[in-house]
């Protein structure tokens, strides 16, 4: 049994047994990537490792979810951050977090002094994208994670702020049955809060308050690299992060509202080869052969010149700077990179990058301040405080998806009609398979069973 109550000197006492017995645990209780990636923690776990990094940078504008999770609970980050730290054998531990959070700075610190840990907190600046991984490694090591690699391949391991406080309840015997959850835009009561994995989007909306127009869609994660959507009956994951609503007229709403082919139609009609979408792109100023002009040549020539051309998008992060930031005439840059990525993927081709990976001279010059795109994105009236809530209702039912992480979806190993308790397994990877446990989120009987979800209802 790993013993809590250790100070952070004794963690580096711990012998193997007891640091697979910390990933065993992470294993067990479903711990996957919080921020949206969705990989399965335990496997980061086992990594060796210099340095092990805490994404606190929350870059996506309106969203202040991880800032209020350090604010109100930064011991259990701090403590998931050390469990994390010994288990990989690093020699630093960094959070990283926006200067201008200097609330959730001090509750960091704080915690930090209590556990007496060795953790070292590095100050971000704000700007679009500087939550991420290649941007916060970068920012934290200065190193440069070699194209199509991961933070590993440098020496290090990232985890969300969230992904770490679930770490912290793993080690306990605890099991993620809940996502905490910001609602903001134009709601009544802007807030995050905790919610059963599975509760749908509109008992969400309901405990904000409700929508302050009649006519809304809402992002499903945040408005750059969420999905505009405006099914309310959609289920939380252990992925979900944000529901960020806007009236249904907002020009952001109109302009993400189009198909694709509507989108190369326009794009290959007016696009006139400026390159402000490369010269603003996060990538290609770290370094990297990402060139979403060049895509765009795509949408006017034959297949042979997709051939050319796709290969320019391959390493794109799809933070969305070029379509709602860059692109002077609004067109679609990183929609054509999607395309364009989809067909390589398809085809078993990606971008070998023969130039060392080198960060461009205009890079600081370049960064978008999160400010400037609120004012272009123009939701600045809605870039409010949204203060963490209790006391959200537990649903009368939930909808538990079987994949809600990387690698194979979890397979059920409950029946129509069993009754289960918040915490039970209810379905857990195949044997060898990449993969995380699902839990029931609350008390109720099995209604639904299928390879797709599983749903419980309260009795």
């Amino acid at each position: 049994m790993l013993n809590l109550n250790l100070d952070y000197k004794d963690y580096k006492l711990l012998t193997e047994r007891e640091r697979m017995n910390l990933s065993e645990k992470i294993f067990e209780a479903g711990v996957v990537g919080a921020g949206g990636a969705g990989f399965p923690t335990h496997v980061k776990s086992q990594s060796q490792v210099e340095y092990m990094i805490a994404n606190g940078a929350e870059c996506e504008p309106l969203l202040h979810k991880d800032f209020e999770l350090m604010v109100n609970f930064p011991e259990q980050v701090v403590k998931g951050l050390q469990l994390m730290k010994n288990a990989v054998g690093a020699k630093k531990a960094v959070i990283g977090i926006k200067s201008k959070n200097a609330a959730a700075i001090e509750a960091i610190s704080e915690a930090i002094q209590e556990q007496n840990a060795e953790i070292e907190i590095a100050e971000l600046e704000d700007y679009y994208p500087a939550g991420d991984e290649y941007e916060l490694v970068y920012n934290v090591t200065g190193r440069l994670i070699p194209p199509h690699g991961i933070p590993l391949d440098v020496g290090a391991v990232v985890n969300n702020v969230e992904s770490l406080y679930n770490v912290a309840l793993a080690a306990e015997g605890e099991a993620v049955t809940e996502k905490f959850i910001v609602v903001t835009g134009a709601v009544k009561n802007p807030s995050a809060f905790w919610v059963p994995v599975g509760t749908r989007f509109s008992e969400l909306l309901e405990f904000a308050g409700g929508a302050t127009v009649g006519d809304f869609a809402f992002f499903d994660g945040g408005l750059m690299m969420g999905k505009l959507s405006d099914d309310l009956s959609k289920p939380v994951t252990k992925t979900s992060g944000a529901v960020v609503v806007l009236p249904r007229e907002h020009h952001l709403v109109a302009r993400l509202s189009k198909s694709f082919a509507e989108m190369n139609r326009i794009g290959k009609s007016a696009c006139d080869q400026c390159s402000y979408c490369t010269e603003f792109c996060p990538r290609y100023l770290l370094g990297y052969e990402v060139q979403p002009h060049k895509v765009m040549r795509t949408l006017g020539f034959t297949h042979s010149g997709d051939a050319v051309w796709n290969e320019y998008a391959d390493l794109c992060s799809m933070c969305g700077l070029c379509t709602l930031y860059a692109c002077p005439e609004e067109l679609y840059p990183r929609e054509a990179n999607i395309q364009a990525k989809k067909v390589l993927s398809e085809q078993g081709k990606r971008h070998e990058q023969k130039r060392e990976v080198k960060v461009h001279p205009m890079k600081k010059g370049r960064k978008t301040p999160t400010k400037r795109l609120i004012k272009k994105l123009d939701v600045a009236k809605y870039d409010v405080a949204s203060p963490f809530r209790e006391g959200f209702p537990e649903p009368r039912e939930v909808k538990i998806l079987t994949k809600q992480h990387v690698g194979a979806p979890a397979i059920p190993t409950v029946t129509l009609g069993a009754k289960v308790n918040r915490g039970d397994v209810i379905a857990r990877p195949k044997e060898g398979a990449l993969g995380s446990v699902i839990h029931a989120s609350i008390n109720g009987a099995v209604t639904h069973v299928s390879d797709e979800f599983i749903r419980i209802a309260k009795e």
